[in-house]
């Protein structure tokens, strides 16, 4: 645990006020139902009309002359079994054999099933919530698609080798194209909840988490690149932003689909912060995830992760650490160095133990929700599976 006693202010690394306090005991900043909602645009779909650049072939004088537009569509039917639904004005088809070459990245990560917990996490959440299963559906399939989507940059981000045991798809397709692909599915995300009953409130949940997120992407960054060692508190803001982002927008959706009244936020928070805090933990001390993402991966990458941040600010003179994630070790002896340091300050025990602080405010809050309907039993799978005992 950190001495309750303050380092000088003239040290870089001054330790603030511990986590282990009650947490989360503030106002949450993030309302139910968004206000100042957009009104909704209806899509249309024009049907091909005549092509801009008319294909070309010479008749039986050798003059050339114009195909119609009708015989071009034929032409290129005749060669394209199957189309997307979008028409180009210019009377070209974008074809399903495009769509799978610009989606290669992607569908290649996807073909390699996660731990699913966000699924689970919308199906627990639902004994509540009662979305009706077509909305559902397409809540759960947006939700993967940003989920997915997002694991594609943030591991050429990460400079990553590995993501669910297998090299990572920029080492496959490139750094461009994969870049591409993470792109294009954040907008096919956004044409799916089109599809929802309340397009425009649904598009202005997607866009304020989605800016959350990318806050929080932001700063994670910011703190690596320039070997910055934020809070607990600043880091604690970021998570909720970065890995609660995804989480709220999931239960917002639903709520606004739902024909209950209640409010999940807050216990969504708790459970991105239990999550992503375990994870740090987890990259450090499982062989799982050593087999997974390889060891100790937020080393080599000179990431600030929770257990990192405490065991640099429990001894601001010792600077031992900071200067191994400058080096983004990739050597086995060092990053175990760097782990025994890290253990050495306590600092695993003390994630440890805040992961069960926020696993109980989240049991409460489950609970509470709850009232007695025995409709938590979901939830407490969930929190299980985070408990690091």
């Amino acid at each position: 645990m950190e001495s309750s006693t303050q380092a000088p202010v003239s040290s870089p690394w001054a330790p603030l006020k511990s986590s282990l306090r009650p947490l989360l005991d503030s106002i949450y900043p993030h309302q139910r139902r968004p206000t100042g909602l957009l009104t909704p645009t209806p899509m249309t779909l024009q049907k091909p009309q005549q092509a801009a650049y008319p294909g070309l072939a010479k008749d039986a004088s050798g003059a050339i002359s114009q195909k119609s537009a009708q015989e071009n569509s034929q032409s290129s039917e005749s060669s394209q079994s199957t189309k997307d639904d979008m028409e180009l004005g210019n009377g070209w088809t974008w074809t399903s054999q495009k769509e799978k070459i610009i989606l290669s990245p992607y569908d290649y990560i996807a073909s390699e099933p996660g731990k699913e917990f966000r699924t689970l996490l919308l199906n627990a959440f639902n004994a509540w919530l009662q979305v009706p299963q077509e909305s559902l559906d397409i809540i759960t399939k947006v939700v993967r698609m940003l989920h997915t989507s997002s694991l594609l940059i943030d591991d050429i981000q990460d400079n990553s080798m590995l993501r669910r045991g297998r090299p990572v798809a920029h080492n496959i397709f490139g750094v461009a194209q994969t870049i591409n692909a993470g792109n294009y599915v954040y907008f096919l995300a956004l044409k799916e909840l089109q599809k929802l009953s309340n397009p425009a409130e649904a598009m202005d949940i997607y866009t304020t988490e989605m800016l959350y997120l990318h806050r929080g992407q932001g700063m994670d960054l910011y703190w690596r690149d320039t070997l910055t060692c934020p809070t607990e508190d600043d880091y604690l803001e970021m998570v909720s932003n970065k890995t609660g982002g995804l989480f709220r927008l999931a239960v917002k959706l639903m709520q606004s689909q739902s024909p209950t009244n209640f409010d999940c936020l807050p216990l969504a928070e708790l459970l991105g912060q239990a999550f992503q805090i375990a994870d740090d933990y987890k990259n450090l001390a499982n062989l799982d995830y050593t087999q997974k993402k390889g060891l100790c991966e937020d080393l080599t990458e000179g990431k600030f992760s929770f257990p990192v941040i405490h065991s640099i600010r429990s001894n601001p003179e010792n600077q031992e650490l900071l200067h191994i994630l400058a080096q983004r070790p990739t050597d086995v002896d060092t990053k175990k160095y760097a782990v025994r340091y890290i253990e050495s300050t306590g600092s695993l025990e003390y994630t440890k133990e805040l992961v069960a602080i926020l696993i109980a405010k989240a049991k409460e809050e489950a609970d509470a929700i709850d009232a007695g309907s025995d409709k938590s039993k979901g939830i407490h799978m969930l929190l299980a599976k985070l408990d690091l005992k």
